[in-house]
């Protein structure tokens, strides 16, 4: 499917994009790889470090169509995870979410289909699903963009990908409490009942693969992903470590939810499971609401959402083997030399 062929990654500088570089660079799959990003010096550290010509670089901004038109032509496969995915910047910048999540996603579907793109896979996050926070919203109308989108096109598929927390990716809280626990600081845990779903940087690449090989227009894949809570996460880490450092409650900070959602109750009525996985089939209803209004769907009452309270849950030990594999706890804790799987 994807021997000789070109994929574009936007955002292809940040932890997803060089986690699917990383996977397909040594891989016979793809003959040229495109990053797009508007980040120069993340761009200079990786032509530095992989010193290829199988991959190509573009400066530029999913928000400017101008820059974003160009990388596509001539590409075969998109992955599109450039994103604002902060939950407090985002709180405080809503129109900078929706300019870079919304009308930067409607930009490079646009562009693919305009160039003849085979298929653009959109990543969204649980939190776009009943979002409480700007970033969350703004996640959400882009499902909904890309989900429209994808109702027009005939020769691009668009579909998409929703993912919990990535282990150890830029930002989360797993490389801020092994720091912490270095510097012999107090874990600073917002509420250690808060759960969340734990998903490898390598389980989020294989959604994405699945999703390419599967995906039918506006179609959204759920990967079924062990869950447990903050305080769990910071105790398994302290035993990891073997150091002794106290716990700080700080409290919820603004947008945050006590638990995350992958799959809402009305998308779980109708998703399907194929294994490891969910898909939820895009909703092609046209604009007349009418039977809609008049039937209703008696089920919704009976199912649950999928959420990281009631999906597959760790307990201390579990979430110490999990995040045992991690590259960052490997080379942080027990000193392999694992720096190249580092992103």
């Amino acid at each position: 499917m994807f021997k000789n062929k070109t994929l574009l990654i936007t955002g292809g500088t940040g932890s997803f994009g060089t986690a699917v570089l990383h996977r397909f660079l040594n891989s016979q799959l793809f003959s040229e790889i495109r990053i797009f990003s508007r980040d120069e010096k993340k761009q200079d550290d990786m032509r530095n470090l992989y010193k290829t010509d199988k991959i190509k670089y573009y400066i530029g901004d999913v928000r400017d169509y101008d820059s974003v038109e160009p990388a596509t032509r001539g590409v075969d496969y998109v992955f599109h995870a450039a994103a604002l995915k902060q939950v407090p910047s985002c709180e405080f910048f809503p129109m900078q979410a929706v300019k870079t999540n919304v009308e930067g996603t409607q930009n490079v579907i646009r562009a693919a289909a305009s160039n003849g793109v085979k298929k653009v896979i959109c990543l969204s996050t649980d939190k776009a699903a009943y979002p409480i926070n700007a970033m969350g919203i703004s996640k959400a109308m882009m499902e909904k963009v890309a989900v429209a989108e994808a109702r027009n096109l005939k020769n691009t598929v668009v579909c998409l990908t929703r993912y919990g927390n990535v282990m150890a990716s830029r930002g989360s809280v797993i490389p801020l409490f092994l720091n912490q626990i270095q510097k012999g600081e107090p874990i600073t845990i917002t509420d250690p009942k808060m759960s969340r779903f734990f998903m490898s940087l390598d389980d989020a690449v294989d959604l994405v693969l699945f999703a390419f090989e599967n995906a039918n227009p506006g179609d959204l894949f759920v990967n079924k992903a062990p869950a447990g809570t903050i305080g769990d996460l910071a105790q398994a880490l302290i035993e990891l470590t073997g150091k002794e450092v106290p716990i700080k409650i700080i409290g919820t900070r603004h947008g945050e939810k006590l638990y995350e959602t992958l799959c809402t109750r009305e998308e779980m009525l109708k998703a399907e499971d194929m294994g490891n996985f969910y898909r939820v089939p895009a909703d092609n209803r046209d604009l007349n609401y009418a039977a809609y209004f008049s039937e209703g769907e008696e089920e919704i009452a009976q199912i649950e959402d999928y959420h990281s309270h009631n999906s597959d849950q760790q307990d201390v030990e579990g979430l110490k083997k999990l995040i045992s594999t991690l590259p960052l706890i490997r080379k942080e804790i027990f000193g392999e030399n694992v720096t190249q799987l580092l992103v």
